[in-house]
């Protein structure tokens, strides 16, 4: 089940313990804006969802119902294997002695 953008404004402004009223004039939108996006019969503009996210020191993903992403797993260069390719082969080992000795050539 996946909770609707007007279920976490009314959930992040119940717990401020605010009126619509409140918010609406934080917001500058109409008390009735506030009601349509928590009832789902509206929903804010992408202008309304940044201002929303920085009043409540959310992110935009978290009103919107996106998942975090997943963190891209570091590479340790010294214990991970590296497969290198050119031209979608893989670098055969003389060929990886040659770049070494290049890149070592350019490194002094």
């Amino acid at each position: 089940m996946t909770i609707m953008i007007g279920d976490k404004i009314r959930d992040l402004r119940n717990q401020k313990r605010m009126s619509q009223t409140e918010l609406s004039k934080i917001l500058h939108v109409s008390q009735q804006t506030i009601t349509k996006w928590e009832t789902g019969k509206a929903e804010p503009s992408s202008s309304a969802v940044t201002n929303i996210a920085n009043y409540f020191n959310v992110s935009a993903d978290y009103l919107l119902g996106r998942k975090a992403k997943k963190q891209q797993k570091q590479v340790d260069i010294k214990n991970d294997p590296i497969v290198l390719s050119y031209g979608g082969k893989p670098v055969s080992k003389e060929d990886m002695e040659v770049i070494k000795a290049i890149l070592a050539r350019h490194q002094n």
